[in-house]
């Protein structure tokens, strides 16, 4: 998960419950495994970018459950361009015979 520290931070705990069941509506749509962290990071770095003071739980539970699929895997797919290695959890066997021409 993300280290920063985000100031909704203190309601992750409260929040578990509508991340999971938003995660068991991606499985159900046919978009594999989500994991809750993976959106808690969505909504921390794109969704609630521009924090709210005072905010109250009624509407973090509202941004959790109303989210889109669509928001999340644009989301997904951006920051997966920008991750530095691709490859960096395939070993550099595997790696060398995926890359290696057949003639």
């Amino acid at each position: 998960m993300d280290t920063s520290h985000h100031p909704y931070d203190s309601y992750l705990h409260v929040l578990k419950p509508a991340l999971t069941s938003k995660a068991e509506e991606f499985a159900v749509l046919g978009y594999g495994e989500v994991k809750t962290e993976d959106i808690w990071i969505f909504l921390t770095k794109k969704k609630w970018r521009k924090h709210k003071e005072g905010i109250r739980i009624y509407e973090l539970v509202s941004d959790v459950l109303s989210m889109k699929v669509g928001e999340f895997m644009n989301f997904a797919t951006v920051e997966a361009f920008k991750s530095p290695d691709w490859f960096s959890d395939i070993d550099s066997d595997e790696l060398q015979e995926l890359l290696q021409i057949k003639e």
